[in-house]
């Protein structure tokens, strides 16, 4: 039986599922932290209580890019702050030891998800994710760089990374077609080379359908490194522009809580030992994970609980 490190699940979507707002904000679920901050607090702690060991904060969207689009730079180090203050309060209301639970900082896609044509060079891209890092680097555990759709990107998250020393965990979006690539198109094989070669100490595949992550997790198992994946719930991405909202998105109503646990078995029994959800997967999905994983034998635990933060 294998150490599982149990993720959450998707944290900014279920935060904008329960806001008070009819229609999502381009900031989506980052509009809501500054609205009704409760809702955040209650979501990171109905995670935990699911039993997810890592949270990762609420600050996906709080990019320089997208806050200077939408007249909010100068709210960037308080978004940040705040992500992080809010993440305490819920392991704080869920009374478990904070030592058991990892808070996750988050480097995005800097630009839009998924349409990697959007994404910035190199240079830009390092300079800002540097900028993220410094700005959440006291508050975290560790980082996730999440929802990469292009080998550039990715490798800049990764170099800024290792300028404070801080170990790269990389979560690659791929096609939804069974291609084994990137939403950029680069071949996933090639990506994996890349990263490896940037100094990635773990790599995954996010918001990406389940059954192109078991069609491509085989790849990740062949890299020699900590792998895992966390998959969306969703119908299709491809209502998604730059600048549109999730609104445009619909769920799948095909993939229960029992076929989600299903693609996660498959994927631990190639070697995954990094597990949760992302877009559409719920605290319902995370808490029915937990159980089956504990009744299957395996361990779950945190980050800082296991040996991939050296």
């Amino acid at each position: 039986m294998a150490n599982i490190i149990l993720l959450d699940g998707g944290l900014g979507q279920e935060i904008q599922k329960r806001s008070s707002s009819p229609k999502a904000h381009p900031l989506w679920s980052l509009q809501v932290m500054y609205d009704e901050p409760e809702i955040v607090v209650n979501v990171h702690y109905d995670f935990i209580m699911a039993g997810a060991k890592v949270i990762c904060l609420n600050n996906y969207t709080a990019t320089t890019e997208r806050l200077k689009k939408h007249n909010y730079f100068e709210k960037f180090e308080e978004t940040h702050k705040l992500a992080a203050k809010l993440s305490l309060q819920a392991i704080q209301k869920s009374s478990k030891n904070r030592n058991d639970i990892d808070i996750a900082g988050c480097l995005p896609p800097l630009v839009a998800s998924y349409v990697a044509s959007e994404a910035l060079d190199f240079e830009r891209s390092l300079e800002e994710y540097q900028k993220l890092i410094s700005v959440q680097k006291d508050f975290v555990d560790l980082f996730l760089i999440e929802t990469m759709s292009n080998i550039t990107e990715a490798k800049a998250a990764i170099s800024a990374l290792k300028t404070f020393n801080l170990t790269p965990l990389v979560g690659i979006t791929i096609a939804d077609d069974l291609s084994n690539t990137l939403r950029s198109g680069e071949p996933l094989e090639l990506a994996i080379e890349h990263l490896c070669k940037a100094g990635a100490a773990g790599l995954m595949i996010n918001c990406s359908f389940p059954e192109s992550i078991d069609y491509a997790l085989p790849l990740l198992a062949r890299s020699g490194l900590p792998f895992g994946a966390y998959a969306n719930g969703f119908s299709s991405i491809a209502e998604l522009s730059p600048g549109s909202t999730v609104d445009n998105l619909t769920a799948r109503q095909d993939l229960s809580i029992h076929r989600y646990a299903e693609h996660v078995d498959k994927w631990i029994e190639l070697g995954a030992t990094i597990i949760g959800g992302c877009c559409e997967i719920g605290p319902d999905y995370i808490s029915y994970l937990h159980s089956h994983l504990l009744q299957q034998g395996h361990h779950l635990i945190s980050a800082r609980q296991s040996d991939i933060l050296f």
